[in-house]
């Protein structure tokens, strides 16, 4: 793990290595400050951590939630794009190489744009379960496990609120990215050893 995190640390990450969700809710609150506007990409880690339902009810911030529930479509998809203009975004990685890669697959794009280019900081909460070898691996663990819990998972959540289950492999998982390092101090990545996410 020290090798991983040295590897993620000279491409410019800025690493923290926690035991529990818990602990990984705690330290990402304290880069929430009064007066921020805040993104949020989507991330099951996020919400398990319980910083999502956290960020929802935070009134001294700007929170570009695409999640509130009875928006249209449309201003779901506006709150994305605000999202990229961000003083802090929230979100998760589907993979970490042991070089120290991220490796992740989007739907409409801004989860992964965000992280590439736009707020002024990131911040992901990422479980250690999620590291793999090399980027082959990361495409692999995203082709097979991450997309199709994803794919359930969104599907089931539509048929809950009466609507059609229309997300598939082809509308999930349709861009890709690998980043391999960002400027230093842009992104901060939480390393939880707890399992979360997908």
């Amino acid at each position: 793990m020290q090798n991983i995190i040295q590897n993620l640390e000279n491409n410019r990450f800025t690493i923290h290595h926690v035991a529990t969700g818990q602990e990984a809710f705690d330290l990402a609150r304290t880069f929430v400050k009064p007066g921020l506007s805040v993104g949020v990409g989507g991330s099951t880690t996020v919400a398990q951590i319980g910083l999502l339902e956290w960020l929802q009810v935070n009134d001294t911030i700007e929170l570009y939630n695409q999640y509130e529930e009875g928006i249209s479509r449309e201003e779901a998809y506006e709150r994305r794009r605000q999202g990229l203009l961000s003083d802090l975004f929230i979100a998760s990685s589907n993979a970490i190489t042991k070089a120290g890669e991220l490796v992740n697959v989007d739907g409409d794009g801004n989860r992964v744009a965000a992280q590439i280019f736009g707020p002024s900081q990131v911040l992901l909460i990422v479980s250690t379960h999620k590291i793999v070898p090399d980027q082959a691996a990361a495409y692999e663990r995203i082709r097979t496990v991450a997309v199709p819990q994803n794919i359930d998972r969104m599907n089931a959540k539509a048929i809950a609120m009466g609507k059609e289950p229309r997300w598939t492999y082809e509308n999930i998982g349709k861009k890709f990215v690998t980043i391999t390092g960002d400027k230093p101090g842009r992104t901060t990545i939480i390393l939880v050893d707890e399992k979360l996410g997908f």
